[in-house]
């Protein structure tokens, strides 16, 4: 079976994707931010270097942390 093919994405629209699944922003370590779901308490960390494309990998990895699938986290991207 293939794999879900996602966008190039920066860290920005990343986020903006976890805040639409209800995540709220808790701290920034220099260019990382944590973000954690009030409900769910899971805790993702997302690095936000300017308009700098992250890694497909990395990505997967930021959506397999919060508790998502690639379909979900696809819809919250606009």
């Amino acid at each position: 079976m293939p794999k879900t093919v996602l966008p190039a994405l920066n860290g920005n629209e990343v986020l903006n994707a976890l805040y639409r699944a209800g995540f709220i922003y808790m701290t920034r370590r220099s260019s990382h931010v944590t973000v954690r779901h009030p409900v769910t308490m899971r805790k993702t960390t997302v690095p936000v270097h300017g308009s700098q494309d992250l890694s497909a990998g990395l990505v997967r990895s930021i959506i397999r942390q919060a508790g998502l699938t690639v379909e979900e986290f696809r819809g919250l991207l606009k």
